[in-house]
């Protein structure tokens, strides 16, 4: 349903060497990638586990970049090992899948990518995203969205602490 917002962008994409996957039904434009199709197509039958598993979990998994608050932001290597760990992370804190996360933190960071969605992911908790966050509606938004846990690193306590009653 957001396609449209990314379609006039699609020329210059392509010239930047950006792919553009969409979940959802057809028809796109040549070049987009419609995964509905895909999945559509797909076999219900598993690869061979040597296709999928990592040969060595501290291998690289994937990259993500720091906030760059000591100095620019740069690609930091995250293991298979160090992933999965972050799946687990919600269940050793107590939560469960019957909890529902705020989270308002950037996913372009570990804290909120790893531990925070795909945490959700492991447990199979909701995961309430926002797209920043904001101590004047906090407390409403956890209200209105029935949430039970909140994901926060640095000084989000301090500024919820800081409103007025």
């Amino acid at each position: 349903e957001l396609f449209g917002a990314v379609e006039p962008l699609l020329p210059s994409l392509r010239e930047d060497g950006v792919a553009v996957w969409v979940l959802g039904r057809g028809p796109y434009p040549p070049g987009v990638v419609a995964l509905q199709e895909l999945l559509d197509e797909a076999s219900d039958e598993l690869e061979p586990q040597d296709v999928w598993e990592p040969r060595d979990m501290n291998e690289t998994c994937l990259y993500i970049f720091t906030s760059g608050t000591t100095g620019l932001p740069k690609a930091a290597r995250v293991s298979h090992l160090k992933s999965v760990m972050c799946m687990n992370f919600y269940e050793l804190v107590g939560a469960s899948s019957s909890d529902v996360v705020y989270l308002a933190l950037p996913l372009y960071h570990m804290a909120g990518a790893l531990l925070g969605v795909v945490g959700c992911l492991g447990i199979g908790a909701t995961c309430v995203l926002r797209e920043k966050f904001s101590a004047s509606r906090f407390w409403e938004e956890c209200r209105a969205e029935g949430v039970t846990v909140f994901q926060y690193i640095g000084e989000l306590c301090r500024y919820l602490v800081n409103q007025p009653q």
